[in-house]
């Protein structure tokens, strides 16, 4: 390791990824029609292509810093629609990745994502508007109040 100059990387605690702006508005949650249940134990069921996509960030932890990758995937296919990498967090990432994706497929009718600012800002949810598609918002106590 020392060698190829490969280091380990130690666990630390968890970044929050996603913070709210209090002047965004926060969207009702309409996936509760795709839950199922399978004993005691929920999931969701969305049973069509381009019915419903997510989207989300994560953090890749680099030297010196970190990257981030935002990413489209349809619920049906478990399929990653569209991805993009950054040095920055914002809006403008979110909203390239969406846009790249609806480029190539088409449109879903509901967008799910978390309450992020980069989901929740003006221009994420214009292209959200103008494509017609509608957007939940993850609630996840909601989710997790349903799942136990």
């Amino acid at each position: 390791m020392g060698i190829l100059g490969i280091q380990a990387i130690c666990p630390t605690k968890k970044r929050l990824a996603s913070i709210k702006h209090s002047e965004h508005k926060i969207h009702e949650y309409l996936l509760k029609q795709y839950w199922t249940t399978n004993g005691k134990k929920k999931t969701v069921y969305v049973p069509a292509l381009n019915e419903v996509w997510s989207g989300d960030i994560t953090y890749i932890r680099i030297n010196g810093g970190f990257m981030y990758l935002a990413a489209v995937i349809d619920w049906h296919s478990k399929a990653v629609l569209a991805y993009k990498i950054s040095n920055s967090m914002d809006a403008t990432l979110a909203t390239d990745v969406l846009q790249e994706a609806l480029e190539k497929y088409p449109k879903p009718k509901i967008f799910n994502s978390d309450q992020g600012s980069q989901y929740t800002s003006y221009e994420h949810t214009k292209l959200l508007k103008d494509y017609e598609i509608q957007k939940p918002m993850n609630v996840y106590l909601e989710y997790l109040k349903n799942v136990a």
